[in-house]
């Protein structure tokens, strides 16, 4: 958690000195689940465990800087650890920085569509402290780069509040934790735009 921490304090820095140069800045939390292909196994007869399920809170921020075009940003998590091969706890985190375009369909709703890179970061949790130079954890982690492609429909219900479903697209580079390279997530966030709306 303390790597999630570092990446959500960056992405709120960097935001925040961004907002002068901003037309607009959304701000949103959600929640959704993902789905991918089921469970196979490789021809070293190990089981590869599917991303499928699980309960995925996300923060998200974004902001335009020309028109309809901006950059934003997305970290997603599964809530609660899954167990690997029936006996490893793991838990993914899923984030990534975007290019973003977001028109305006009428007075109450906007498109949000989104593209750019990013990582998956797998903990895998055991029982025993792994320490090194930077101190000791109780996991071990396995990084991959991805790719992220997104979609989602802002419905403005009062003011600057907004729901908005939506669906993510990621293709994780050299996956071999898992029976697939490809993953989507869907769900939805109530955010706020601040300007611009």
């Amino acid at each position: 958690m303390k790597r999630l921490s570092v990446v959500a304090v960056f992405f709120a820095i960097v935001l925040a000195g961004s907002a002068a140069y901003a037309q607009q800045i959304d701000f949103a939390f959600g929640v959704g689940t993902i789905s991918s292909a089921g469970a196979t196994t490789n021809s070293a007869g190990f089981k590869l465990e599917s991303l499928t399920g699980g309960a995925y809170p996300a923060i998200s921020g974004d902001f335009l800087l020309h028109k309809n075009f901006g950059i934003g940003g997305e970290i997603a998590w599964r809530a609660s650890e899954a167990l690997y091969a029936g006996f490893a706890p793991y838990r993914p985190v899923l984030w990534d920085f975007d290019a973003m375009y977001i028109p305006r369909l009428s007075s109450r709703l906007a498109a949000e569509l989104s593209a750019g890179i990013g990582a998956e970061s797998i903990r895998f949790y055991s029982p025993y402290l792994n320490c090194g130079f930077a101190g000791c954890t109780n996991y071990t982690t396995s990084t991959h780069f991805l790719g992220q492609f997104g979609g989602g429909l802002k419905v403005y219900v009062h003011g600057g509040l907004f729901v908005r479903p939506e669906a993510h697209f990621y293709l994780i580079n050299n996956n071999v934790e898992f029976s697939s390279s490809h993953a989507l997530r869907y769900g939805g966030s109530i955010g706020y735009t601040f300007g611009g709306h």
